[in-house]
């Protein structure tokens, strides 16, 4: 299997100096799902954001070849916001709006993405949003519903690896499961920061972190 992620010999130091993270990590991530796993504090967030470029090793180097795309553990949506802001596509979606209307703009008809409604459609559905409008007010949302509309968000870009933090916190049953389920059917590489046992149970490995 082809590495997407490559971490060679990266250590990480917190920015006072204070506290070495990692020393020496050399790991791989291909088109598997990977659990991780430790205590509150021991740098999981802070390997997902090394992933993600967020953050520099102070040593080493992280190889990233591949489309990714990630859910954050906390997401408050910005007041104002509908779900079609949340997943990026109110403007893609207005702009058809206006085509079909008989009043496009200069360069709407060169920018329009006609298989947009349909992916956008495709995704809600994945994660079982299928009857939310994209007009709804996102502080509207539950918690779990939020956190739904993250991962249908992620799934947009169609990228070839996710990270994941605390996918199933603030979720009911029925959104765990929906959770469990499109990481069952998840073809690209998963990066699953959990302490949930059943979404554990579904990754093809477990990395734990632990303090040096």
């Amino acid at each position: 299997m082809s590495a997407l992620i490559t971490l060679d010999s990266v250590s990480y130091r917190t920015p006072d100096g204070a506290r070495t993270l990692f020393e020496n990590l050399t790991l791989v991530f291909g088109g598997e799902c990977t659990g991780l796993v430790g205590r509150n504090g021991a740098g999981k967030t802070t390997l997902a954001r090394l992933i993600l470029g967020e953050l520099a090793p102070t040593n080493g180097v992280v190889s990233v070849n591949a489309r990714v795309a990630s859910v954050r553990q906390v997401f408050a949506p910005p007041a104002g916001s509908s779900v079609a802001d949340l997943l990026g596509v109110r403007d893609a979606l207005v702009r058809l709006q206006r085509i079909e209307a008989g009043r496009a703009c200069d360069g709407d008809l060169d920018l329009a993405d006609w298989d947009l409604p349909g992916r956008v459609a495709a995704a809600l559905a994945r994660v079982g949003l299928a009857d939310v409008s994209l007009d709804h007010d996102a502080r509207a949302l539950s918690g779990g519903q939020a956190t739904r509309l993250a991962l249908a968000g992620a799934l947009m870009g169609a990228p070839d690896f996710i990270v994941l933090d605390e996918p199933t916190n603030n979720l009911d049953t029925d959104g765990r499961a929906a959770v469990r389920e499109l990481l069952a059917d998840w073809r690209g590489g998963a990066l699953v920061i959990s302490h949930d046992r059943a979404v554990l149970r579904g990754m093809d490995r477990i990395l734990e972190v632990s303090e040096l």
